[in-house]
């Protein structure tokens, strides 16, 4: 299984130029690429492989006077980004074809130099841990490093990310084994909403944070002085690097948050049940600045990735399953409610409900059956499919599960380690998997 780890790291002046000059040139090599590329569907000719790009984009023009000063910085870069775009088309074919499910990929596009965030991914060949905790780029230098956790493992590759707040990021690809944890009998459904943000269907309830919203004020004022800058100007770039770390702060504290909330669901229950919602949807209505606030979608994804790294289970139960208008005592459908009605009697048997907590215990019974009584398939038509989760190319940036530190032991290149079974950290990477959905 293979974990992306991320640190911050803190390079000079004169390395953040060279870090700058290498993407330059990473990028100038993907739009030389995918130039070739289109010209070539336009003439009617096949396609050049990696390898003719290489030596067309890469090799031949170090030696033309146009793109000589390819040659200062290091060749790694420059080939994954052909590597890149070879990923790109692979997207868009696959999504055309329909070997590729979610919203439709499409053609490559050139890279811009005003982009805000710039990445440069380097191969075993291209870096190296120092045994004092530097990180050793080629033609780049040695570059401090902030160890906020250990390594478990020798990392095969590291991608030095920039963001829009101007901060440097290395990710690190590390192989591991899964680290299973002791299965306990406890089962629950979540329901997600905007005043609460989950009520599990053991009546547990984790209220909405809305990060967002209380950083409002925070983010006009910022987002108002840089409105006043003049356009090209040093000042309006500094107010425009002010906003992005505002709202950078609000990315990682949500992000923080559903890591703590994510772990501790993991830790304590062997099973999880949740509702199949539309978020794209929801999220282009007038409720759109609530639903991105909450990161639903976010909230899912972990839980998938650390059920797959840990053994637990998660399924999704399928949208059109009414959650909100049955009783779960009786079973009987009382029909549809308005989203002001948050408690109501059913009218078979009379038992008071709470809409949500009433909601997460029919969740929770629909993901069981569903589990339990029909492992091979739905035991309702229009109802999705269970599916164990799946790793994805996506995860946590720290490790926010243990209470304390645990021991420490060597790790890759001198880097302290923590012993193996530790807590939910560690970021699951792969090509996402395919949800499969039973049609009605």
């Amino acid at each position: 299984m293979h974990l992306r780890y991320s640190y911050r790291v803190y390079p000079t002046a004169g390395q953040c130029a060279l870090l700058a000059r290498t993407a330059g040139c990473a990028r100038v090599v993907y739009n030389d690429a995918l130039a070739l590329r289109k010209e070539a569907r336009k003439s009617g000719r096949p396609y050049p492989n990696s390898t003719e790009l290489q030596k067309l984009v890469i090799t031949a023009a170090k030696k033309t006077a146009e793109r000589a000063w390819l040659a200062s910085v290091g060749v790694d870069p420059l080939i994954q980004s052909l590597r890149d775009l070879d990923t790109a088309y692979r997207n868009f074919f696959d999504s055309v074809s329909g070997k590729r499910q979610g919203r439709p990929v499409g053609l490559p596009r050139f890279k811009s130099k005003r982009d805000s965030r710039q990445s440069l991914r380097f191969t075993r060949n291209g870096f190296r841990v120092r045994s004092n905790g530097k990180l050793y780029l080629a033609k780049i230098g040695d570059v401090r490093v902030k160890w906020s956790r250990a390594l478990p493992a020798d990392p095969s590759s590291v991608t030095i990310v920039l963001d829009a707040a101007g901060r440097y990021h290395a990710s690190f690809v590390v192989d591991v084994e899964p680290a299973r944890l002791p299965e306990v009998d406890a089962e629950i459904g979540i329901d997600l909403g905007l005043t609460t943000y989950a009520v599990l269907s053991d009546g547990s309830v984790i209220d909405n944070p809305r990060f967002l919203r209380k950083a409002e004020k925070r983010l006009k004022a910022a987002q108002r002085e840089l409105s006043r800058k003049a356009k090209g100007s040093k000042n309006r770039a500094k107010a425009r690097r002010k906003v992005a770390k505002a709202h950078a702060k609000v990315a990682d504290t949500r992000r923080d948050w559903l890591h703590k909330q994510t772990t501790g669901i993991i830790r304590e229950t062997q099973a999880v049940y949740l509702e199949d919602l539309n978020v794209h949807g929801l999220g282009r209505g007038r409720l759109a600045k609530s639903v991105h606030d909450a990161g639903w979608s976010t909230f899912r994804r972990l839980l998938e990735e650390k059920a797959a790294r840990y053994g637990r289970y998660v399924g999704i139960v399928h949208r059109t399953y009414p959650s909100s208008q049955l009783c779960s005592d009786c079973g009987h459908r009382d029909g549809p409610k308005p989203l002001a009605v948050r408690e109501w009697a059913c009218s078979a048997c009379g038992v008071l409900h709470d809409r949500d907590l009433n909601a997460a215990r029919n969740i929770l019974a629909a993901g069981q059956a569903d589990r339990l009584n029909a492992p091979g398939g739905p035991v309702r038509p229009g109802v999705a499919i269970p599916h164990r989760a799946r790793p994805v190319e996506r995860g946590t940036h720290r490790n926010t599960g243990g209470t304390g530190r645990e021991p420490r032991t060597a790790g890759a290149a001198g880097i302290p380690r923590h012993s193996a079974g530790g807590g939910c950290q560690g970021k699951l990477i792969s090509t996402p998997a395919a949800r499969s959905t039973a049609r009605r």
